[in-house]
């Protein structure tokens, strides 16, 4: 896809297409239950901020992570069962989780929108916090179920699988390819550079963090999931920005 390409999504077809993703975005994620009512107008109301930014791509890295999470959350489902409370987001996930996980990223959009200058840092920053959220969505779904071995971030000694600030190399691994994702969707869109690798590498640190908070914090009950998510995909945002400075 080329930029003049991009261009005239953004901006020719913007008034249709835009409105046409988020409401049928909007409609499946509440019929299928994966969102609570005010979680999808939270949601539509992300990307509509996340579009003033970064336009088509910001979008595409959006649904990316929406997908990838509705997707990894119900992929086998019964084997999860003795590792986690399914009936907690029965009803779909609430607005303070859709929050948790793309609130950073509507921020750093919403700093574009406001200062239009800062594009060349803020867009990287804005994919990273993604990364970190699709890593952390892909490698806690997946690693429980093809996870063999698991440890204590922390202690690196062996820890009761799906447990907070427990991982496994396959579940790590498999959350990298999660940031890859929304780093070649990034790069597709703005151009393949530095940038690129800032993103998954950025995304991946997040994703880390988000265990080492859990092992720390959310483990002895002094902060909740959503507050490592958000905390985690800011950490990631900040490596990203880091990684900038000295690039």
């Amino acid at each position: 896809m080329t930029n003049s390409t991009i261009r005239l999504l953004n901006f020719e077809y913007s008034d249709i297409l835009l409105p046409i993703i988020i409401i049928a975005g909007m409609i499946y994620s509440i019929v299928a239950r994966k969102l609570t009512v005010p979680a999808s107008f939270t949601g539509g109301l992300m990307a509509c901020l996340i579009f003033m930014a970064s336009g088509f791509v910001g979008v595409m890295m959006m649904t990316a992570f929406f997908i990838i999470g509705s997707v990894t959350t119900s992929w086998k489902r019964d084997q999860k069962r003795s590792f986690s409370d399914l009936d907690e987001n029965k009803n779909g996930r609430t607005a303070a989780q859709v929050f948790a996980n793309a609130g950073v990223s509507t921020i750093a959009g919403v700093i574009v929108v406001v200062y239009p200058q800062s594009a060349a840092i803020m867009l990287p920053a804005m994919a990273a916090a993604f990364a970190s959220a699709t890593a952390d969505t892909l490698s806690s779904e997946l690693g429980v179920i093809y996870g063999r071995r698991f440890y204590n971030v922390i202690t690196l000694k062996s820890d009761q699988c799906g447990r907070d600030g427990v991982i496994s190399l396959e579940g790590t691994l498999i959350g990298v390819m999660g940031s890859l994702v929304i780093a070649l969707i990034y790069a597709i869109g703005f151009g393949f550079d530095i940038n690129f690798l800032w993103i998954a590498l950025a995304g991946t640190a997040g994703n880390l963090s988000d265990s080492i908070l859990g092992a720390l914090l959310e483990r002895k009950g002094l902060i909740g999931n959503n507050v490592v998510n958000f905390c985690s995909t800011l950490a990631a945002a900040i490596i990203a920005l880091m990684l900038l400075a000295i690039s």
